[in-house]
Formats: structure tokens, C-alpha cells, sequence
């Protein structure tokens, strides 16, 4: 995979949760890959990620993420990003930024996510 591939599969991915499509952010993880945040928690499994995903975005219906500054190293793509949303329960403000790394395989499918906030 290049450099060039990896990035735009970032940015898909970004694309993607943006318009809350888990039916179609599942199939970019392989089975068996690692989804770990220090705000969610750590998820194992396209299963569980999926789950969590689906649950974040009911809670969070508006949440959107803007990233940029994506950079390629090893086939890992790292980027900076803010997010915003209204909880639908509470009606409080959530907003966060960080830093995201996707850990890709040969393939280009997701076998690790970490996401750091700060």
C-alpha cells in the first residue's frame, strides 16, 4: 500500500463517520482489530467496534469530526482532529481534540485505531 492509498483510506474513514455509516466503516476493520481511545474505552473485535460506533452515534447524532494535517508512516496514518456534538440525552456540548492513529494492513483494512484526546 502507498502512502498516497493509506491516507485517502484515512480520510475515508473520517469520511465515512462523519456521515455515521457503520454498515460501511465494519468492513474496513479486519476481524480481529483493536479500536482503543482513552475517552471510549478499548473494543475488540468489528463486532464490539461496530456496537460501541452505533451507540456513540445515537447518543451523539450530531457529532462531527474535522481532520487534517494526515501523515503516513509504516503503513500508519496519524492525524489531528476536533469533534462537536450535542448529546441527545442531556442536551450538554461535547467537544474534542486529539490526535488519531489507523494502523493498516498490507490489504488496507484497519487492524488497529487508537485515539488520543487531549
Amino acid at each position: 500500500m502507498t502512502e498516497i492509498e493509506a491516507i485517502e483510506l484515512a480520510r475515508a474513514y473520517v469520511a465515512l463517520s462523519n456521515a455515521h455509516r457503520v454498515d460501511l466503516i465494519g468492513p474496513m476493520f479486519v476481524d480481529d482489530a483493536i479500536y482503543c481511545s482513552n475517552a471510549v474505552g478499548e473494543y475488540q473485535g468489528v463486532e464490539s467496534i461496530s456496537e460501541m460506533m452505533q451507540t456513540f452515534f445515537a447518543r451523539y447524532p450530531d457529532v462531527f469530526w474535522l481532520s487534517e494535517d494526515f501523515r503516513y508512516a509504516s503503513n500508519r496514518v496519524s492525524f489531528s482532529f476536533s469533534l462537536q456534538a450535542i448529546d441527545a440525552q442531556s442536551g450538554s456540548s461535547l467537544q474534542r481534540s486529539g490526535i488519531e492513529h489507523i494502523d493498516f494492513d498490507p490489504q488496507g483494512r484497519i487492524k488497529r485505531l487508537e485515539v488520543q484526546t487531549s
